[in-house]
């Protein structure tokens, strides 16, 4: 397989997996956390290069230390979620710099780590995420009616006897591997936009959440694979075409769904007139 092909299958993966977990995160409400995990896993990406161990690796490590300081500010009187995931949201991404700039002779550029390169990605990498992705499905299918139960009426799920922290600790691992596994294709910056956008998209046309669990991973590898060609006919970075890919499927989902409420908005109001107003209007 060329370095062509396996970009696009890796396009293809990951977008499917961005989409299939961007929609835990934008149900869940959890697309800051996304964004911040992005970032902050960005210095453990800078230390794996110095170290000289994978980056995915490194990534990996720095996101367990992230979600634990997360979850610690989290529970401090009067903080919160938001307020830890913009702490270390700017901190981490800081952090990752400030290595970068310690380590000039890195074998491998800041901007690599920022907007990712789809067309290095290796064979380890891709099966890295067709592993995440798998695990991903297999979780969905055998816990999706927990994890919406504990989505939509968190009070009637504890009520039921169930256990909070298990699925918050699922929902947590899956988006971190995500991020992790997206970072070498589309950057620690860019990823939130193919974890987010194809989930938003797929909200807005969707009419039940089963549907969005499909249309989202759809979505995400539509704009893997567009992003991938755009960037091969235009000569241009493959992450940037694919964050822009995404992010014109959700603005095109948007313009959808204001066009569709405006027909049936129009419908209804001609179903409204009586037969006594239409011989009024006709005299």
């Amino acid at each position: 397989m060329g370095y062509f092909e396996q970009a696009v299958l890796a396009a293809l993966l990951i977008g499917a997996l961005s989409g299939l977990v961007g929609t835990l995160v934008v149900l869940r409400q959890r697309t800051f956390f996304a964004q911040a995990l992005t970032h902050a896993t960005f210095p453990g990406a800078v230390g794996a290069a110095i170290v000289g161990v994978s980056i995915p690796l490194g990534a990996a490590v720095a996101s367990v230390f992230i979600v634990g300081i997360m979850t610690m500010i989290g529970r401090v009187k009067r903080q919160g979620n938001q307020v830890a995931s913009g702490i270390l949201l700017t901190a981490g991404f800081a952090l990752g710099v400030l290595l970068q700039g310690l380590n000039p002779s890195l074998p491998v550029k800041v901007d690599s780590y920022l907007v990712g390169s789809i067309l290095t990605v290796t064979d380890r990498d891709v099966v890295l995420v067709a592993i995440v992705l798998s695990f991903t499905v297999l979780a969905i299918i055998l816990l999706g009616k927990q994890i919406m139960f504990s989505t939509f009426d968190v009070n009637g799920f504890r009520a039921a006897g169930y256990r909070e922290w298990p699925i918050e600790l699922l929902t947590l691992a899956l988006i971190t591997a995500t991020v992790v596994t997206a970072m070498p294709a589309v950057g620690a910056i860019l990823a939130i936009a193919l974890i987010a956008a194809p989930a938003a998209a797929a909200r807005l046309v969707s009419r039940t959440t089963t549907q969005m669990f499909v249309i989202a991973p759809v979505l995400g590898a539509l704009s893997g694979l567009a992003g991938v060609l755009l960037s091969r006919s235009l000569d241009v970075a493959a992450g940037p075409a694919i964050a822009l890919t995404a992010a014109t499927l959700f603005l095109l989902a948007l313009l959808l769904r204001r066009l569709v409420g405006a027909g049936r908005s129009s419908g209804r109001g001609d179903e409204r007139r009586s037969p006594r107003t239409s011989l009024r209007l006709k005299s």
